[in-house]
C-alpha cells in the first residue's frame, strides 16, 4: 500500500520546497474558486509545479472547492481543462453540480467541505464517481476503520494544522456576520474572535475570551493507528502560512512516515527519492495555539480561550525579575531576537523581543507588564531556527545507475533510475588512449557523477568501453547533461501516462444511484441549478437553497459542530456536571448568538439571536 504525506502550497514556491521536504503530493489554490481567495495562482504557475513535482513522481492537486452560483460554473469548467492540460492530477472540489458538467478525465476528490462526516454520504460520493474522499476532522480512528471496512475509496485525513471549529460546510457564522462566506472561500475568521458568554438575561459568565477558538491539531502520534485503519493520504493544513511552516512541518512527517514504513515492506511512500535535512524539525516552532488530537480517540479540552495567536514552544518560566532584566528556568538556548510570550495576571498574551542573553538572563526590548517570578514561558519566534529555515534545508535526490559504452563514432550514456525509466544520450567524438588508464577511469567516473544540479544522485557508475580514454571534462558533462536532460522527460512523461481519471459525463448521467435523504435543506449548499439537477437525478425530491443565496438566517443553525462549551467549561449535562443556566448566549460587538446544546449527538449549534431581555431588579 502506498502512504501519501500531502503537503499544502500557497505557491510555485512553497510547492517545490515541499516536494523538497518530502511531500509525496501538493495541493495548491487554482486561479479562482479555490476556497482561500487569498492562495490563488496562475496556471502557468500550476504547469510549473507539476513538472518539478512529476521529476519525483509527486502528484499535484489544485482547490477548486467553493460553492459555485450559476454565472461561475462555466468558468470553473474551463479553469479545469486549463489544468489538467497543465498536468494537475486531481481537483479537490465541493460543489457536486460540476458533476453535471462536461469534465477533463482529472480525478476528482471530495474536499472536507462537502461535510464528509458520516458514512452513507462517504458511500454516496464513492459511487458518485469521487476518486478520493478527504474525511471531516472530527473523525475519529474508530470511525475511520468503519470507513474503510464499508468502502473501497481512497481516504485521506487530515494530520497537522489550524482546525475549523465547525463541520467543514456547515459553517454559515462569517456569512451571517460579515457577508464573507466560507463556503465561497471568502471566511472572516468569526470563530477566533472575543467574545462575552451570557445567560439568560444577557449578564456575563465569562468576558471577553476566545470561547470558538480551538487549538491546533496534531495526529503526530497516531499515524500508526490511522495507517491500520485504512488511511492512505496525510494531509497537512495550511495554504496560508509561511514557507518555514512548510519546511518544518513536512520534514517533520516525513521523518515519522519513513520510520513506520521502515521495515514494512507492504508501505511504500507513494513518490521516488530519498532526502536529506540540514535541520530537526520540530512541530513548537513554527505556529501553532497549542496541540490537540481533537476527536481521534475521545473527547477532551481542545479550546484556546485566551488567545488565538500562536504560542510556539513552552521554555519554562520567569525566576527573577530585576530593574532591566529577567532570568529564566530553561534547558532552551535563547538568541537575540527571539520572541517571547506570556499570560499576565488578567489571561492577556503580552510579548516582547529579546535584545541581548548572557547565560539564563535575558535584556528585553522592553520590560513587559505583569511579569512575575514563576510564570511561564513560551518562545514564539525562534530567530536562530528561522534564520535556518531561510537557507537550504532539504535535499531531495533519485538514485541512479549510469553506463557509459563505445559506439563505433564516439560515447553512449544510459542512465537508469530505480522506477525503471531509462534514457540514452550519445556523442560523436575523437577517442584516445589514456596516457594513465587508472587516473581516466578515475576522473570519467567522477565526472559524471557530477549530477549537483538535477534532481539525481549517482548510485553506480559502470563504464564498459573497451578501453580507458582520455576523454575531456566538457565532452562528459555535455554527455551527462544530455542524459540527464532526456530522463527528466521521461520521468514525467510516465507520470502522466498514469494520472488517474474520474467516469465521463455520460457515465455520470447515467449514473442514478440514490441519494439517503429525500429532502435537503439550506445545509445542503445548493446554490445552482447544476447542483440542483445533480441532488433530483439521485432521488431528492425536494431540497432548499443555500444561505449564501437566501440569506433567511433566521431559525438556521449558522454553524454546527462537535465541540461543546458546556464540556470545556465542565458542564457537560451527559456527565452530569455542574449546571449553566439556559439559554446561553455568545456576544460581540452588538451582535447576539444562541447556542442550542444537542446531547443526543454530543453537538452544539449557533443561531442568530436578538438581545436577552434583562432580569428585572427585585422589589
Amino acid at each position: 500500500m502506498q502512504l501519501e504525506l500531502l503537503s499544502p502550497a500557497k505557491n510555485l514556491e512553497q510547492g517545490r520546497e515541499a516536494i523538497n521536504h518530502g511531500a509525496d503530493a501538493v495541493y495548491i489554490g487554482a486561479p479562482a474558486f479555490g476556497a482561500r481567495v487569498a492562495a490563488g495562482n496562475t496556471i502557468d504557475d500550476i504547469e510549473r509545479l507539476t513538472r518539478y513535482a512529476h521529476l519525483y513522481h509527486a502528484r499535484v492537486f489544485a482547490t477548486v472547492n467553493t460553492l459555485l452560483f450559476d454565472n461561475e460554473i462555466d468558468d470553473a469548467v474551463q479553469m479545469l481543462h486549463q489544468l489538467y492540460n497543465a498536468g494537475v492530477d486531481a481537483a479537490i472540489i465541493q460543489d457536486l453540480g460540476l458533476l453535471e458538467c462536461d469534465l477533463p478525465p482529472i480525478e476528482l476528490h471530495a474536499s472536507t467541505q462537502t461535510h464528509n462526516a458520516t458514512l452513507p454520504r462517504i458511500q454516496f460520493l464513492q459511487q458518485a464517481g469521487f476518486s478520493r474522499i478527504i474525511l471531516a476532522r472530527e473523525t475519529s480512528l474508530q470511525q475511520m476503520a468503519e470507513i474503510r471496512r464499508h468502502t473501497t475509496v481512497d481516504l485521506e485525513a487530515f494530520v497537522q494544522g489550524a482546525l475549523c471549529v465547525s463541520y467543514s460546510g456547515q459553517c454559515y457564522l462569517s456569512q451571517y456576520l460579515t457577508d464573507r462566506s466560507g463556503n465561497r472561500g471568502c471566511c472572516s475568521q468569526p470563530c477566533r474572535s472575543a467574545y462575552d458568554l451570557c445567560g439568560p438575561d444577557g449578564t456575563p459568565i465569562r468576558k471577553a475570551q476566545h470561547l470558538l477558538s480551538l487549538k491546533d491539531f496534531s495526529a503526530a502520534a497516531h499515524l500508526r493507528t490511522m495507517i491500520e485503519a485504512g488511511i492512505t493520504s496525510f494531509k497537512i493544513e495550511g495554504r496560508l502560512k509561511d514557507l518555514s511552516y512548510v519546511k518544518n512541518v513536512t520534514a517533520y512527517y516525513r521523518q515519522l512516515l519513513d520510520n513506520i514504513m521502515e521495515g514494512h515492506p507492504e508501505h511504500q511512500p507513494a513518490s521516488s527519492g530519498s532526502y536529506r535535512f540540514f535541520f530537526t524539525p520540530d512541530l513548537e516552532k513554527t505556529f501553532n495555539r497549542g496541540f490537540t488530537d481533537y476527536f481521534l480517540r475521545q473527547r477532551q479540552p481542545m479550546a484556546s480561550f485566551l488567545t488565538p495567536k500562536s504560542l510556539g514552544k513552552r521554555i519554562g518560566k520567569a525566576t527573577s525579575i530585576r530593574r532591566n532584566t529577567v532570568t529564566l528556568q530553561s534547558t532552551e538556548p535563547l538568541t537575540p531576537g527571539d520572541g517571547l510570550c506570556f499570560f499576565n495576571p488578567q489571561g492577556q498574551l503580552v510579548g516582547f523581543l529579546i535584545n541581548h542573553v548572557q547565560g539564563n538572563t535575558i535584556t528585553p526590548n522592553q520590560m513587559p507588564a505583569g511579569l512575575t517570578p514563576g510564570t511561564p514561558l513560551w518562545r514564539n519566534n525562534d530567530q536562530a531556527f528561522e534564520k535556518q529555515l531561510q537557507g537550504r534545508t532539504a535535499e531531495r535526490r533519485i538514485p541512479v545507475s549510469l553506463t557509459l559504452n563505445d559506439t563505433p563514432d564516439g560515447l553512449q550514456l544510459i542512465i537508469s533510475d530505480t522506477d525503471g525509466c531509462q534514457a540514452t544520450a550519445a556523442i560523436a567524438c575523437t577517442k584516445q588512449p589514456a596516457n594513465n588508464p587508472e587516473k581516466a577511469t578515475e576522473q570519467t567516473g567522477r565526472q559524471l557523477a557530477k549530477l549537483g544540479d538535477t534532481p539525481f544522485s549517482a548510485a553506480s557508475i559502470e563504464n564498459h568501453c573497451q578501453q580507458p580514454w582520455f576523454l575531456p571534462p566538457s565532452l562528459l558533462n555535455d554527455l551527462r547533461r544530455q542524459a540527464t536532460s532526456r530522463l527528466e522527460q521521461t520521468r514525467i512523461a510516465a507520470h502522466l501516462s498514469r494520472r488517474g481519471h474520474c467516469p465521463t459525463l455520460a457515465e455520470r448521467q447515467s449514473n442514478t444511484t440514490p441519494y439517503y435523504e429525500t429532502v435537503l435543506d439550506y445545509r445542503a449548499n445548493v446554490l445552482n441549478s447544476r447542483t440542483e439537477q445533480f441532488y433530483r437525478r439521485h432521488g431528492v425530491q425536494q431540497l432548499e437553497y443555500g444561505l449564501e443565496q437566501t440569506h433567511a438566517y433566521q431559525g438556521k443553525a449558522l454553524m454546527t459542530t462537535r465541540y461543546c462549551l458546556r464540556y470545556e467549561l465542565g458542564a457537560c449535562l451527559r456527565e452530569n456536571k455542574k449546571a449553566l443556566p439556559e439559554p446561553l448566549y455568545l456576544h460581540n460587538n452588538g451582535q447576539w448568538l444562541r447556542l442550542h446544546f444537542d446531547c443526543r449527538n454530543c453537538q452544539m449549534q449557533l443561531f442568530a439571536a436578538q438581545p436577552p431581555a434583562a432580569t428585572p431588579p427585585k422589589q
